[in-house]
């Protein structure tokens, strides 16, 4: 019998009309179409709840409410997603410290396992929780070559094109990167994208991914302020800043924006190193610089720097400096002051940067603060 049906199914697909003789077997194999369309159904519906992330109950990010005492009530979301330089880790201490010791509400984003809800920095396409920058105030981002869906990605979209304020470390200057036959509608943000030349990088930040301008893992970095930019407020109170990232090259960026720290490359790997004496400091790269772009008749403020790894920020004046940059950035530079709180919030032992040097196993879970509950996060983390 079950060959009949297939040897009319056969038919069908053939225009053999022979076979739509008789009733009986029109019957038999209309019946037959009904069943094949219904498995086919429960077919597809199994594969697609198969191919569902199972993080359904899981938390995927992280909000850090301010005490209720000092809470100001803007919003900082925080975007964590290098494969090299421990965003996931430098991020939550800067969301920690922004949250408690100066009121703002932050929500942490990392890149994710999408099957296990596990912090995965090699993972460049599931970034939950974008949605919250619809409310934000301010956007940190450190991504390093992140392709996230449409779906995802319009949430970054509408806020860079709103005008509201950007705060970039290091790998921000490549945040994006779309393979070139990806199905994207923002591959304009692409760092080597050819329509939009230097993509995010370079039209907001002021500069996409060029070279490694010091040597990499084997010349430091010591911060030096631009004395011509030396009383800007986002300088207050900054003196000694070193990390053991390289200085990044830096080729021409855009007319109007202020440099405040250049990069010296010092001789070796700690803060006590010489200077290099070559070309190569002569003149020094801008490090710490800052821009305010037209968007549609608003002012946008930006910040960027190219220190940023998670070892970096064991400086208390990179600290400082980029939370006097955040505070710019929201027009709240009359909070500045030379003695802010920098102080770390519970522990920070960071991981040296390097590819796959990440700590696995660990979720966003981990970096709660201890005395605030997380709701979990449904699984796309909206």
């Amino acid at each position: 019998m079950i060959s009949a049906e297939l040897e009319w199914l056969a038919a069908l697909v053939t225009n053999r009309a022979d076979f739509w003789e008789g009733s009986a077997m029109k019957s038999r194999c209309l019946k037959m179409v009904v069943l094949a369309v219904f498995a086919i159904g429960v077919a597809t519906a199994h594969a697609f709840q198969d191919s569902k992330p199972p993080l359904e109950g899981l938390q995927l990010f992280c909000e850090y409410k301010p005490p209720a005492e000092i809470a100001n009530g803007k919003r900082i979301v925080l975007l964590a997603g290098d494969e090299e330089y421990r965003s996931e880790e430098a991020l939550p201490m800067l969301g920690k410290l922004l949250s408690q010791h100066h009121g703002f509400h932050c929500m942490m984003l990392f890149s994710i396992n999408p099957q296990t809800g596990e912090i995965d920095p090699n993972n460049q396409t599931y970034l939950p929780g974008l949605c919250h920058l619809e409310v934000a105030d301010l956007m940190i981002i450190s991504y390093r070559f992140r392709a996230p869906p449409d779906y995802d990605m319009r949430w970054i979209d509408r806020y860079v094109s709103s005008g509201k304020p950007i705060l970039g470390l290091r790998t921000a200057t490549h945040a994006f990167r779309f393979p070139a036959d990806a199905e994207t509608s923002y591959a304009q943000y692409s760092f080597d994208s050819k329509d939009n030349p230097g993509g995010f990088g370079r039209q907001y930040l002021g500069e996409t991914w060029i070279a490694h301008h010091g040597r990499h893992g084997s010349e430091s970095t010591r911060g030096v302020v631009e004395p011509a930019n030396a009383e800007h407020p986002i300088l207050s109170g900054v003196e000694d800043v070193w990390g053991p990232t390289d200085v990044y090259t830096v080729t021409d960026l855009p007319e109007g924006s202020v440099v405040l720290m250049r990069g010296a490359i010092l001789k070796g790997m700690e803060p006590t190193d010489a200077v290099v004496e070559d070309e190569r400091n002569n003149p020094m790269m801008p490090l710490v610089w800052i821009r305010e772009r037209d968007s549609d008749g608003r002012t946008q403020r930006i910040f960027t720097t190219t220190m940023g790894s998670s070892t970096d920020f064991e400086s208390a004046d990179l600290r400082r400096l980029v939370v006097n940059g955040a505070l710019w950035c929201m027009g709240l530079e009359d909070r500045i002051s030379t003695d802010l709180n920098v102080d770390i919030v519970g522990e920070y032992q960071p991981t040296p940067f390097g590819f796959n040097s990440f700590q696995t196993g660990k979720f966003p879970r981990d970096h709660n603060l201890p005395d605030q509950d997380q709701e979990p996060n449904n699984g796309h983390g909206d």
